[in-house]
């Protein structure tokens, strides 16, 4: 690309990484964090471990008193307070102390899936999208927790189509109130919620958000969904029956309602990302522990080297998953705060500050929740037969892990919202795909000339990472080219290419890190970050190694195929030299401290 200026600025654009190289100056870490930030990360923690896990069998049975009584507990700690604007009483908080609270409740299964819904989308859309009578007839008592609520998009026939849904809407004839009926699949918190954003089509064509009261008549809670796992959060229907909803209850515009439920998910998914952060450092801890304290053959197991490896995936995993989020709360977060609070329009702006980040969004989604799942895997692994009991952690973390890649969109359908906006970017001419895949096109031929500087900090990595985005750039770019604007039903090719574009975002996410807090750290900790960043780079290199070969496959034949192949061989080169000490250095600081090293 162009001069630096031009590099800062297309990296600060939405999906824009791909097509750029990224400053390590530019990126929020969690070394970045304020005292502030880490105020509201203890209180949310020590609420966790000392307010809930006590309670957690409770909870788990369903006993939603207790439930709504640790809800309330959280409301007096400031817990809700931090996404809701100053106006109201909130702390209006920015995003990455938003992502914190999510992360560090997140241990707490069941009720994180309460307290998140009700902190989520059960508020952000009425924050966003309400008007001011609504806004202050709900903001302080969703703080306070004289209100709780629930969030309700998905019908018996409409998941993923969210635009299928079939519930309507019927203006009555004196014009106060609309008329829904229709069901609500899915709703967390059914069972004790107040009130449920939910929506329906205005005379059936028209999809609009509502704010609707429980208590109304015709609103009928159906029974308790029997789950997999997060058994102790409610999951049940709501049934609306001729719901007479009064006019002031329209959220947003009439027909605009897929603009609150689109854009509040991908809050939802950011912050299910952090979640999952959160989910991923608990079940490495207790793994651990297991593991430094279960014998076999006279040794504790966590002195094998088969149980070592597993600790140093699980714990480099999760430092990416972790990079990766708090990068995308900084980036968000600059985006917001450069906007006036004073303009009428604020939200509307602050809605495309987050809109600009889809990609990331879902990457961050994607990525965080399939972490946390194969740590879940690796922690009944360790437990070996005791992870399979319940009396052990792990089989509840197994069972609750699972739902993560269904939240807020499947996992596939995330995947194909990656690739699908980075293309409708390009199309618009926000981001310069097209010319940028041509460069790479054309470094096919180009001999490899470059000798890497051994003294420059991460420079095989950064390499490495340049010639993955050429890489993704080719395969896309082929896949494009045959196919033109009928990509969008080739969804195999979306897919593959959405694992390397989500995983280009992490292992970016993750040298940068370490590249910009390196200069600051212990001896001890330098030489994990250069561990965890080695460890990472060979794990991406084969991943998009892999999914660069898939994809190709799936587009091209013939000699155009064969260059294509030699292409992916050259620009998914790296030299993993030290690989096995680099781990082990990883596993061992784990297994002395029993604590997420980084």
């Amino acid at each position: 690309m162009g001069d630096k200026d031009t590099v800062v600025e297309m990296s600060r654009k939405g999906g824009g990484f791909l097509l750029s190289e990224s400053d390590c100056s530019q990126v929020f870490t969690p070394e970045d964090f304020t005292d502030e930030h880490k105020q509201i990360a203890d209180t949310a923690e020590q609420f966790a471990i000392n307010e809930v896990m006590p309670h957690w069998e409770e909870v788990e049975n369903k006993q939603f008193d207790v439930t709504v009584g640790l809800l309330k507990k959280a409301a007096e700690l400031g817990l809700f307070l931090v996404d809701i604007p100053e106006a109201y009483g909130g702390l209006e908080l920015d995003k990455a102390a938003s992502m914190l609270v999510a992360e560090r409740i997140s241990v707490t299964g069941s009720f994180a899936v309460a307290f998140s819904d009700h902190a989520g989308i059960g508020t952000l859309p009425i924050i966003y999208y309400g008007t001011d009578k609504q806004k202050e007839e709900y903001l302080p008592k969703i703080a306070s927790l004289d209100v709780i609520g629930a969030y309700g998009l998905t019908e018996p026939d409409a998941g993923t189509d969210a635009l299928a849904a079939k519930t309507s809407a019927i203006l009555s004839d004196d014009g106060k109130y609309y008329v829904l009926n229709g069901t609500k699949q899915f709703i967390t918190n059914g069972a004790f919620a107040d009130y449920v954003i939910t929506f329906a089509k205005v005379d059936k064509k028209d999809f609009t958000g509502f704010i609707i009261d429980t208590k109304l008549e015709g609103v009928e809670i159906g029974p308790e969904e029997k789950k997999m796992g997060i058994k102790g959060s409610s999951t049940t229907q709501v049934i609306l029956n001729n719901v007479k909803v009064p006019v002031d209850k329209v959220l947003g515009e009439i027909g605009k309602g897929h603009k609150i439920a689109f854009n509040v998910l991908n809050v939802g998914r950011f912050k299910l990302g952090a979640a999952s952060v959160g989910g991923s450092k608990y079940g490495l801890v207790e793994a651990i522990k297991y593991a430094n304290e279960r014998k076999q053959f006279g040794k504790l197991i966590s002195s094998f080297g088969a149980i070592k490896e597993k600790i140093s995936h699980m714990m480099a995993l999760t430092y990416a998953a972790e990079s990766m989020t708090y990068r995308l709360a900084g980036s968000i977060d600059d985006k917001i705060h450069s906007l006036d609070k004073n303009l009428p329009d604020y939200y509307e702006k602050y809605q495309a500050g987050i809109e600009e980040y889809v990609i990331e969004c879902s990457a961050v989604k994607v990525f965080c929740s399939e972490a946390m799942d194969f740590v879940a895997d690796e922690s009944v692994q360790i437990l070996g037969g005791y992870g399979y009991v319940n009396e052990y952690f792990a089989d509840r973390f197994y069972r609750d892990s699972r739902i993560n890649r269904l939240f807020e969109g499947t996992n596939e359908i995330n995947r194909l919202l990656t690739t699908g906006m980075l293309l409708r970017k390009a199309m618009k001419g926000e981001l310069p795909f097209q010319s940028e895949a041509m460069k790479a096109f054309e470094d096919i031929m180009s001999p490899s000339l470059t000798e890497i500087d051994d003294t420059i900090l991460f420079a095989a990595e950064k390499k490495l990472l340049s010639d993955l985005k050429k890489a993704f750039l080719i395969v896309a770019g082929a896949g494009v080219q045959k196919y033109m604007d009928k990509i969008q039903n080739e969804q195999e090719v979306l897919m593959t290419s959405a694992d390397m574009i989500i995983d280009i975002f992490a292992l970016e996410s993750s040298i940068l890190r370490a590249e910009k807090n390196i200069e600051k750290a212990s001896e001890n900790k330098k030489d994990l970050y250069r561990a965890v960043v080695k460890s990472l780079s060979f794990y991406f290199a084969e991943k998009i190694s892999t999914s660069a070969k898939r994809c190709a496959f799936y587009v091209e034949g013939g000699d155009n195929l064969t260059m294509i192949l030699g292409a992916i061989r050259k620009f998914t080169k790296y030299n993993a030299e030290g690989l096995l000490e680099a781990r082990r250095k990883i596993a061992d600081a784990a297994i002395e401290s029993e604590k997420y090293i980084f």
